[in-house]
């Protein structure tokens, strides 16, 4: 069986994992030798995941640790991270270390090399701000590549390596540039608010208290993947031509939530349009949209990936029909039965 935070039975014909580069490189190499052609699918902690039936192939996991100073100057610090070492515990020893940058992406699930494909975000924060490269191994010929962030075309919730390099990378290590002053990036709505009610602003505060700050927000909105099997965040927040507001406003019956992208375009919290179509708190067999967050999707005890991704289809379907808006899924479907 292989971990997932969703709490699936989720299995695969192979399964390998691997400490170093060279391990990886090894595996690579006998498969070509003996020219197999099977599909690889490489995953980091599972927490972003939807197995959505059996996978035929080899799940490829890493586990490479470390976390090494490459260099300093002047109030930057660069360091390299193994991509099996979990991400929020690297936060954790950022700050500790007092190196700044990380703490608004505190208490998200999974591991390191993962947080460089998903550009993984939350409180206006994203993982591509303090990424300055990746290093990855090929899966067709085990060479290693660099990638520096402008090569990993990092974009919101997305990569290179889900789109035109999906699943031909593995990433082994992630470079960050972070600083040793602590500046606080308060810009996302509910954040200030919650650190006014704690007695806290700009001036005092802390790194450990914004980190403790975020962990709070996310554990009330968010549920625990060991009680309610879930992945996080399920769908993306569409981006909308800001002519297509009215139509929303018009089948809404109020006005939306809506945050500026570009002079052309404006984004919509998928969560709204979810509960303006009554999903929110809605189950569909053994798979429910979580009732205190509309964005989470929750397998209520014995859910398989297909009732996960019968409920998703569900929802979109309605959200597409109300309002004309196309929502993606921000997890990766997995398995025999997502097509």
């Amino acid at each position: 069986m292989i971990a997932n935070t969703f709490g699936l039975a989720a299995t695969a014909d192979h399964y390998f994992e691997y400490a170093t580069v060279g391990a990886l490189q090894q595996f690579i190499a006998r498969r070509r030798a003996e020219g197999k052609r099977t599909p690889l699918f490489h995953m980091g902690g599972g927490s972003n995941l939807l197995f959505a039936g059996h996978y035929a192939g080899t799940v490829l996991h890493s586990r490479i640790a470390g976390i090494t100073v490459t260099a300093e100057e002047g109030d930057d610090v660069y360091v390299r991270v193994g991509a099996g070492v979990e991400w929020d515990a690297w936060v954790q020893y950022a700050i500790d270390s007092r190196w700044h940058g990380l703490e608004n992406l505190s208490a998200i699930p999974g591991e390191v090399g993962a947080s460089a494909v998903q550009n993984i975000g939350a409180y206006g924060v994203e993982a591509c701000d303090a990424i300055i490269y990746v290093d990855t191994v090929d899966l067709h010929t085990g060479e290693v590549r660099h990638f520096t962030a402008a090569e990993c075309r990092y974009a919101y919730r997305d990569s290179i390596f889900k789109q035109e390099l999906r699943g031909r990378y593995a990433v082994t290590h992630v470079h960050f540039r972070l600083s040793h002053s602590f500046r606080p990036q308060l810009s996302y709505g509910g954040l200030r608010a919650a650190l006014q009610e704690r007695g806290l602003d700009e001036v005092n505060l802390r790194p450990s208290e914004l980190r403790h700050t975020i962990m709070g927000l996310r554990a009330a909105k968010l549920p625990d993947p060991r009680v309610l099997g879930n992945a996080g965040s399920f769908f993306k927040n569409p981006v909308v031509d800001r002519q297509q507001i009215d139509h929303i406003r018009s089948k809404a019956g109020q006005e939306p939530p809506c945050y500026d992208v570009d002079a052309a375009h404006v984004k919509v919290p998928a969560a709204w349009l979810i509960e303006q179509c009554g999903w929110k708190g809605r189950a569909l067999g053994p798979a429910a949209v979580y009732d205190r967050q509309a964005l989470v999707l929750i397998n209520l005890g014995h859910a398989t990936g297909s009732d996960i991704l019968r409920l998703c289809r569900a929802i979109q379907a309605d959200v597409r029909s109300r309002f004309g808006i196309a929502i993606e899924p921000e997890v990766n479907i997995v398995g025999e039965e997502q097509g």
